[in-house]
C-alpha cells in the first residue's frame, strides 16, 4: 500500500512540475501590476465585532479593495448598506448610499450620492455625502441636509450636521427654519 502512495505521488509531482513553466518572464506576463493591487468581491457581508459583541454590519454588492504600500482602500462603487446594532445585537440606526470609499489609514467612509441615514425611530436625514469616523462613532457633513423626524412630525434643513452613529441626537451648523418643505434653489439663494 505504501509502495503505491509514493509511486503515484511521485508521477503526480513530475507531471506538476514537468508542466510549470520556470520562466519568470512567463509567469509575470500572465499578470499586470493593476491585476496584483485589485480584490474584488460580489454580494459582500462584512461584520465587525468587538469582544464577541456584533457592532455594524456592511452589506454592498460590490467591493474593490486598492492595495498598495500595505495601506489599503475599499470601494463600494454599487452602494451600500451598514447596520449599527447596540449590545443586544438589535438595529439601532443604517446607514445606505449609491457609493462609498473606505480609507484604512484614516479609519473613515465616505459615502455619497442618495445618502440617507435612519434610526430606530425611522427619523431620516438625506444629504449628498456624509462621512462617518469609525474610530470616533461620529457621522457629519458640511452639505445641505433634510432631516424628516418622524416623531415629531417635523422637518428640519440645514448645512453641516453631526451626530454619533446612533443618531439619537444631532447638531445642525447652519439651520434654515420656518418653512417646511423648502427647495434647495430657495436656501440656497437666502
Amino acid at each position: 500500500m505504501k509502495l503505491r502512495f509514493y509511486i503515484l505521488g511521485g508521477v503526480i509531482a513530475v507531471l506538476i512540475f514537468s508542466s510549470c513553466s520556470k520562466s519568470k518572464e512567463d509567469i509575470n506576463a500572465l499578470f499586470t501590476d493593476q491585476d496584483l493591487k485589485i480584490e474584488l468581491a460580489k454580494q459582500v457581508e462584512i461584520l465587525y465585532s468587538d469582544s464577541a459583541e456584533l457592532k455594524l454590519k456592511i452589506s454592498a454588492p460590490t467591493l474593490k479593495r486598492y492595495i498598495e504600500s500595505n495601506k489599503s482602500i475599499d470601494e463600494f462603487p454599487d452602494g451600500l448598506v451598514v447596520e449599527f446594532f447596540d449590545n443586544k445585537a438589535n438595529v439601532i440606526s443604517w446607514l445606505e448610499a449609491d457609493y462609498a470609499i473606505r480609507k484604512d489609514d484614516d479609519k473613515k467612509v465616505y459615502v455619497k450620492e442618495n445618502v440617507k441615514l435612519y434610526n430606530k425611530n425611522d427619523d431620516e436625514l438625506s444629504t449628498d455625502e456624509l462621512i462617518w469616523d469609525e474610530k470616533s462613532g461620529e457621522v457629519y457633513t458640511d452639505k445641505y441636509v433634510r432631516i424628516a423626524q418622524n416623531t415629531t412630525g417635523d422637518t428640519l434643513y440645514g448645512f453641516g450636521f453631526l451626530a454619533k452613529q446612533e443618531f439619537q441626537r444631532f447638531q445642525l451648523n447652519k439651520k434654515v427654519s420656518g418653512r417646511k418643505f423648502l427647495e434647495l434653489d430657495e436656501i440656497l439663494n437666502n
